[in-house]
């Protein structure tokens, strides 16, 4: 039965009560979708003895992906690949444990051992891992948030690595957000050092904003649009009316920063402008985001004002006194606040760019591992 594959024509596919159905794609010859009355899988027909293959099940594998596959697959088979030997997911997982122990730091390759060994020990061949098989274990951890997260991440790289090594064509392992809506995610310190060292090796304007967000915790919005005529040797300072709470912002300039800032080259008014226009500031996060964190490795799925609750995590563990923080992260509401914050005028610059040089000793110390 030839049916032209699209998402819509999929979902409103019904189950069959009696035998499978094989619908052929009209687009991809050998390609179809198969239905059996309590799934539907994407499958392949290939050599002169029409044999099937399966590639995944529905929705677990997507339209695109699993046509990708075909294709891969077609090429493969042409070329006399087809008949590639199958690798279990223990074997995969003990490849990818002893690649991690040559390039991670032992401390990292440890975590991976212990976190892959505890939780994910299916049977089987890798290729035969479902979406629904991973989940269910990460979604087991709900109780224990951090172990939940770490375990996420681990399945995550491990897969990705399989895709990038030849051992499967796709991860099954989805790209998600745990912790629902909570406001509360920051990065661990082995996460943070990954990001860094992604910023570092990212090319002008996103690795050097990223680097910034790390280095201020300033907000992501004031980064992009931070003008050259606010920034001195020894100071950045939001004039009135542009940040947040609308106040004048002075933040210290330190080492970690200046470094950045002097890498930074002079194309307009703005220290970011936009790609298309050099009047206008910085634009298409979402796409640098995406683009910076594909090569980006055992980093749960963050968003940028989780480096912000990062640098403010970090103060707090170095003994940063909670005021000092908030100056530095320009908040209006806290410790400093009402009647005390009419009357305090202090500016607290001296008291910043010590916490400033402390934080960036820190920082030093985590990406030293």
């Amino acid at each position: 039965m030839k049916l032209r594959l699209t998402d819509m024509a999929i979902k409103k596919l019904p189950l069959p009560e009696g035998q499978q159905v094989t619908h052929w794609d009209e687009l991809t010859p050998g390609f179809g979708l198969r239905c059996s009355k309590k799934s539907k899988s994407f499958v392949v027909m290939y050599g002169e003895r029409r044999q099937l293959k399966t590639l995944g099940r529905y929705p677990n594998l997507s339209l695109a992906e699993a046509r990708t596959a075909a294709k891969r697959f077609f090429v493969e088979f042409e070329a006399g690949a087809a008949a590639k030997p199958s690798i279990s997911f223990t074997q995969a997982k003990d490849r990818f444990l002893e690649d991690s122990r040559a390039r991670n730091k032992p401390r990292t390759a440890a975590d991976y051992e212990r976190l892959l060994n505890k939780h994910f020990n299916a049977a089987g061949d890798l290729r035969d891992i479902t979406r629904q098989q991973v989940m269910k274990v990460v979604s087991g951890l709900a109780d224990t948030p951090s172990e939940q997260s770490h375990a996420y991440v681990v399945i995550r790289t491990m897969m990705n690595w399989c895709v990038r090594h030849g051992l499967i064509d796709f991860s099954v392992v989805p790209t998600i957000k745990l912790g629902g809506e909570a406001r509360n995610r920051f990065l661990s310190e082995t996460e943070l050092a990954a990001v860094l060292k992604r910023a570092e090796e990212t090319p002008y304007p996103f690795g050097p904003i990223i680097q910034l967000l790390i280095y201020t915790g300033q907000r992501r919005s004031e980064i992009g649009q931070l003008l050259w005529a606010w920034v001195s040797d020894d100071l950045i300072v939001f004039p009135e009316g542009f940040a947040k709470n609308k106040r004048e912002h002075q933040f210290p300039v330190t080492p970690l920063v200046y470094n950045v800032l002097r890498s930074i080259p002079e194309k307009s008014d703005f220290l970011f402008p936009a790609a298309t226009d050099p009047d206008k500031p910085f634009s298409g996060w979402a796409w640098h985001k995406a683009r910076f964190d594909e090569k980006l490795e055992g980093v749960a799925p963050y968003t940028l004002h989780d480096l912000r609750r990062t640098f403010a995590t970090i103060h707090a563990k170095i003994g940063t006194p909670i005021h000092v923080t908030e100056r530095l992260l320009n908040h209006v509401s806290g410790t400093v606040s009402g009647v005390a914050a009419v009357y305090n005028r202090h500016s607290y610059l001296p008291e910043m760019l010590q916490a400033q040089l402390a934080y960036e000793r820190a920082l030093t110390d985590i990406l030293e591992g």
